[in-house]
């Protein structure tokens, strides 16, 4: 499968608990950290929940 990029671009702050935790089960702790992980739908899923807060690059 492909692997993705996933950048935190925006603070988590005023974010509800939920969001907080998907960006924790993600692997962004900080603001502007990124991660690398599978192309996969679990993944692909928990980043649709928090795609005002996190960009994306293949």
């Amino acid at each position: 499968m492909a692997k993705i990029k996933v950048t935190q671009v925006k603070s988590k702050i005023r974010s509800t608990q939920r969001q907080k935790r998907t960006l924790e089960a993600l692997g962004l702790k900080k603001l502007n950290a990124t991660v690398e992980h599978e192309d996969t739908p679990e993944i692909l899923g928990m980043v649709d929940k928090v795609k005002h807060l996190v960009s994306v690059a293949k």
